[in-house]
C-alpha cells in the first residue's frame, strides 16, 4: 500500500513540475504602450504683402521758360525681390510717369502770357487699403495750367491682386452675368440726388457705364467710387466720392473674390 501511494504521490509531483516546467518557459506577455498622438501643425505660407514695405519715391522738376513746377510722389514696395512686387512697382511708376509727361508736354507748349508763378502739377497717392494682398491706390492730380481761370483737379485709381501679380477690373469683384454696373449706379444716383446740384446733365455722369465708374477703390467700409470734377457736379462742388456698403451689393459679390472676406 505504501509503495501504491508513494508512486502516486511520484506521478503527481512530476505532473506538477511539468507543468510549472512549461509556464516557465512560456513568454511573458508584454504591454505595448501607444504612443500619443503627435500634433500636427498646419502651416500658411505668409502673405507677400508682410514681407514688403510701401515707401514713396519723391520727384521733383522745375522749369524757366516756359515757367512749371511739377512734383509727385509715387508709392513703391521694398523688401522682396519677387517678379510680382517689381511688376506691381512697374505699374506704379507707369502710371505716375505718363501723367508726369503729359502734363509736362502741355505745359512746354503753353504759349499763353505768364500771369502767376506758372504752371504746376503735384501728384499725390493715398492707399485706401491692403487687404491681405489686395492692395488699393488713389491718386489725386491738382493741376493748374498758367493763364487758366482756376486750377483743376482730377483721379486715378489702381487696384492690385499682389498674390496673383494682376491688376483688378471692377468685373473681378461679382459673379458673371450680373448687373453690378445698375446696382452700384442706382446706389450713387440715390445718395447723389440728395444734393442741390445734382440735376439735369450732371445726373448723367453717374449712369451705369464702365467710363462713369473707372474710379473705384475697395474699401474696409465699401466701394468707394469717385467721380471727377464736372462728372456730376458743378466746379464749385468739387469731387464727389460716394460709398456704396458691401451690403447693397451682397448678392453680386462673388464669394471666391478680393471682396469675399468683407461681406457681413
Amino acid at each position: 500500500m505504501k509503495t501504491k501511494l508513494g508512486y502516486k504521490l511520484l506521478i503527481m509531483g512530476l505532473f506538477v513540475f511539468i507543468i510549472l516546467a512549461c509556464n516557465a518557459l512560456a513568454p511573458i506577455p508584454t504591454v505595448t504602450e501607444i504612443p500619443s498622438p503627435v500634433p500636427v501643425t498646419v502651416t500658411t505660407a505668409p502673405l507677400l504683402s508682410q514681407r514688403v514695405t510701401l515707401i514713396s519715391q519723391a520727384f521733383n522738376e522745375t522749369n524757366q521758360i516756359p515757367p512749371f513746377t511739377i512734383t509727385a510722389q509715387t508709392p513703391q514696395l521694398t523688401g522682396s525681390d519677387d517678379p510680382r512686387v517689381t511688376a506691381l512697382n512697374l505699374r506704379l511708376n507707369d502710371l505716375v510717369t505718363k501723367e508726369v509727361d503729359m502734363w509736362r508736354q502741355s505745359f512746354l507748349q503753353n504759349t499763353a502770357p505768364v500771369v502767376t508763378n506758372g504752371s504746376t502739377l503735384d501728384v499725390t497717392y493715398a492707399l485706401l487699403s491692403q487687404i491681405g494682398d489686395f492692395w488699393s491706390f488713389k491718386f489725386d492730380f491738382p493741376f493748374y495750367s498758367d493763364g487758366a481761370a482756376h486750377p483743376g483737379l482730377y483721379s486715378i485709381t489702381l487696384n492690385y491682386d499682389l498674390r496673383q501679380g494682376r491688376e483688378l477690373a471692377l468685373a473681378d469683384l461679382f459673379l458673371p452675368n450680373t448687373d453690378y454696373l445698375g446696382a452700384i449706379s442706382k446706389y450713387c444716383i440715390a445718395e447723389l440726388g440728395k444734393q442741390p446740384f445734382f440735376d439735369g446733365p450732371f445726373s448723367e455722369g453717374a449712369q451705369p457705364t464702365l467710363e462713369h465708374y473707372r474710379n473705384w477703390n475697395i474699401t474696409p467700409d465699401g466701394l468707394a467710387i469717385t467721380f471727377d470734377e464736372y462728372q456730376v457736379a458743378p466746379y464749385a462742388a468739387g469731387p464727389q466720392t460716394v460709398i456704396v456698403p458691401y451690403t447693397e451689393l451682397k448678392n453680386l459679390i462673388d464669394p471666391q473674390g478680393p471682396l469675399a472676406s468683407l461681406v457681413p
